[in-house]
């Protein structure tokens, strides 16, 4: 099964994240029930979501470094409907010229994901998220 064409969550790894949230919640307006405790905001996009996460939480979660080149500060996400879907997604990557960079595996906030960077090195999470319905063109309808 090939994967289907989306990008459904940017995350931007933040340094600072309650002055990150203020810059797209009050200075942008996008519309967010997360506030400065959260630690993970979620801004619905016409068809993806942007997240902000803290970026060595963020690097610590996909296993590289936050220093230096090891870790760019961002990760693309591609969510799919089962854990299944993970691990046929992640075993093809390889074969694709891809890298494997996190197997995957049961997250702490009750999801499932794994990690790969494509032949440039870009962090792309594959991700299945129990919590979240996708509409039949694989995008995410939150709560």
């Amino acid at each position: 099964m090939p994967m289907e064409p989306s990008l459904s969550v940017v995350t931007l790894g933040v340094a600072h994240f309650g002055r990150s949230l203020d810059f797209y919640k009050k200075g942008l307006g996008w519309p967010t029930k997360a506030t400065k405790r959260n630690n993970i905001a979620f801004f619905r996009l016409n068809g993806t979501v942007l997240a902000l996460y803290n970026k060595d939480s963020l690097a610590e979660d996909v296993g590289v470094s936050p220093k230096g080149s090891g870790f760019p500060g961002i990760t693309l996400a591609h969510n799919v409907r089962s854990e299944k879907e993970v691990d046929t997604l992640l075993s093809k990557v390889p074969r694709l010229g891809g890298k494997v960079v996190k197997k995957a595996q049961k997250a702490s906030w009750g999801g499932y994901s794994g990690y790969f960077s494509d032949p440039d090195g870009h962090l792309w999470e594959v991700v299945y998220n129990p919590f979240w319905k996708l509409d039949r063109k694989g995008s995410i309808v939150l709560p």
